[in-house]
């Protein structure tokens, strides 16, 4: 089966419909999705939703563009009391298209330590955000000795890349890929043994501007097919043996 890896289904765009989104997911061979979170209301959010719906992996993390440090240590605590029903910390990283001042640069980079060495202590996976940051991103997690991390949506070049592959992370590839020549590019580089897909929404779907869906991790998985020239049943066991292993989910459970 499919896992999509980073979704936004406590999203409101959701609220009338989350059961038939789901239902269409399931249908297009996805059973599983993280759910990520961008703040604290969010975390208890999809806690709520996992308990609803069983295919759901609850994840609490704070947006990097929300430079708000009572916030982050509000969720820091709830991490630590919810570690055994949480999948994932995220999604959290650095933005650097978004926050550009100095000082709010720093601010960030210290919210981002303090999950990222929560994640290291309590062992759960990083579901990272990296946008135009990413070479940044890969240095934070290496000196802070993240090994369980997933680099969503990642926006930079293969040499960018390259340690974090060496070390073992995990890149989640959106259904945007269809209409991303830097997503294509990558994906060519990247070695299945490091890929993951994810539908991240309701936003980067197939089609700009349309609400995207967990269905659409499948379009992402036959694009991974296509540019690597492997055939698709191939593509989707080794996908979902990555998500396994990130996510320590048995056989069973994907």
């Amino acid at each position: 089966m499919i896992v999509d890896t980073h979704a936004h289904l406590g999203d409101p765009q959701f609220d009338p419909d989350r059961t038939e989104v789901l239902a269409r997911a399931r249908n297009a061979g996805v059973s599983r999705v993280v759910c990520v979170g961008e703040t604290l209301a969010e975390a208890r959010r999809n806690l709520e939703l996992a308990a609803e719906y069983p295919e759901l992996l609850p994840a609490a993390g704070l947006y990097p563009s929300r430079l708000d440090a009572p916030q982050a240590d509000a969720l820091l605590l709830l991490i630590r009391s919810e570690r055994p029903r949480l999948a994932a910390v995220g999604e959290v990283g650095l933005d650097h298209w978004v926050v550009s001042d100095p000082g709010e640069r720093e601010l960030q980079l210290e919210l981002f330590v303090r999950f990222v060495c929560l994640a290291v202590e309590l062992d759960l996976p990083l579901n990272v955000h990296s946008r135009s940051a990413g070479s940044q991103v890969i240095a934070v997690l290496l000196e802070r000795g993240a090994r369980r991390v997933q680099l969503h949506a990642f926006d930079g070049r293969f040499s960018t890349a390259l340690p974090a592959v060496e070390a073992g992370f995990l890149f989640s590839i959106p259904p945007s890929v269809v209409r991303s020549r830097q997503k294509q590019k990558l994906v060519g580089h990247l070695p299945l043994a490091s890929l993951l897909v994810e539908s991240d929404s309701p936003v980067l779907g197939p089609e700009a501007g349309a609400r995207n869906e967990p269905a659409n991790a499948a379009v992402a998985l036959r694009a991974i097919a296509e540019i690597k020239g492997v055939p698709e049943p191939a593509v989707r066991e080794a996908l979902a043996q990555n998500a396994g292993r990130l996510y320590r989910l048995k056989d069973s459970q994907l």
